[in-house]
């Protein structure tokens, strides 16, 4: 799931920042969290609000400024009060985040914040494409409670496991429980952003209803739209079937879509390719059964010594990415190991053709499927994408 990480060991915080890549979730947590530090019955005196969206490093200063001067204010009728900095958008790496300006008043800033704040004021910052490196952040955890919403990377191998994580939550929450099988195919339709993973779900809690909870297989085919990234899969897929009509009209979706083709390349065509020339050696060198399906290619890695699999692509805790290996296995036996090799160096020159030629970026993918699907690939790859 998109990481949450909460740090702060206050007793009683009275500094909360929701900060993170995730914009929904951010901003979503941030107006459930206002909500509840809100106090009770204060109205529209119980909450000073603060944009702190900022398109200049001189309106991020005054953003502060005006910050620190709503803390310092007394509370009416000497109650309680919410100093909400929202939407922060100067915590960036940008040329706003790095005005030596905009650096001194957050600094300042820290240091008020540091010495504690005044009796009965809270204050909540939230803030998207926060810059970790920056001094603030690292000391925000010193006096503040911090939860962090990222995104999911979905360049990273071993992504669909926190994308699943994140999926189940939500889906808990409704009452919805998924199959296996459908979990999986989810993921890889919906991707990993969450807006689309929510949306998704509550097509699934409607059109399900309450008496049925259980998300099948059909369910997914009909109901879940596909993402980019499940678009990708889906390419991804067509390849390692050998479906050459298929693979084309996935490719003319992703480039309708907006998606590059240096990017299609990279996602889906390369990954695929170097996962099957990885699979085909280990099946051929070790006498291993291909698995009947993905999830058991674990099983099977898990019988081998180390050395065999030192070299087979990771997630990012270390682990061997083995559903997606799994998926290449399955469908393994539908290529030669020199195809699958001569394929490989295929992708390398269509990426060389890619970023150095000018040729046509169709063209250049489209011939490399047809050189990586046609029989006899292994003979004639290199020619055909030359050409």
């Amino acid at each position: 799931m998109p990481s949450k990480k909460t740090s702060g060991t206050l007793a009683a915080p009275r500094t909360f920042a929701v900060l993170g890549s995730d914009d929904a979730q951010v901003k979503a947590r941030a107006r459930s969290l206002a909500a509840e530090l809100t106090p009770p019955g204060a109205g529209d005196f119980g909450v000073d609000v603060v944009d702190g969206a900022a398109d200049h490093a001189e309106q991020a200063v005054s953003r502060l400024a005006e910050t620190i001067q709503a803390i310092q204010t007394v509370p009416f009728f000497g109650g309680e009060k919410l100093v909400w900095l929202r939407n922060i958008t100067f915590l960036a790496d940008t040329a706003t985040g790095r005005s030596n300006g905009v650096l001194a008043a957050l600094e300042e800033f820290r240091e008020i914040l540091t010495r504690g704040l005044p009796p009965g004021v809270r204050l909540l910052l939230s803030a998207v494409d926060v810059d970790k490196r920056r001094s603030f952040y690292k000391a925000l955890g010193k006096f503040a409670q911090v939860e962090v919403y990222d995104k999911v990377d979905t360049s990273k191998a071993g992504w669909e496991e926190d994308a699943q994580a994140m999926t189940m939550q939500w889906a808990a929450r409704a009452g919805l429980h998924f199959e296996p099988e459908a979990l999986e195919l989810f993921t890889r339709l919906a991707g990993a952003d969450s807006r689309q993973v929510q949306n998704e779900l509550e097509k699934l809690d409607l059109y399900l209803g309450p008496e049925q909870r259980e998300v099948t297989l059909p369910v997914v085919r009909a109901m879940v739209s596909k993402s980019t990234t499940g678009v990708i899969w889906e390419l991804s897929t067509s390849i390692l079937k050998r479906d050459l009509a298929e693979s084309l009209e996935l490719l003319n979706q992703l480039l309708f879509q907006g998606e590059t083709a240096v990017g299609i390349l990279l996602a889906a065509v390369i990954p695929t390719v170097r996962n099957l020339v990885a699979v085909k050696e280990l099946l051929e060198r070790h006498r291993v059964r291909p698995p009947a399906a993905p999830y058991q290619f674990t099983s099977v890695v898990s019988r081998l010594p180390p050395e065999a699999t030192e070299h087979l692509p990771r997630k990012k805790d270390g682990s061997i990415n083995a559903y997606a290996l799994g998926l290449a296995a399955c469908q393994a036996h539908r290529f030669t190991m020199q195809e699958a090799i001569t394929g490989l160096e295929a992708c390398l020159e269509a990426n060389l053709q890619l970023v150095t030629s000018q040729l046509e970026p169709r063209l250049v993918l489209s011939r490399l499927l047809v050189a990586l699907l046609t029989p006899g690939v292994g003979r004639k790859a290199d020619q055909i994408i030359s050409r």
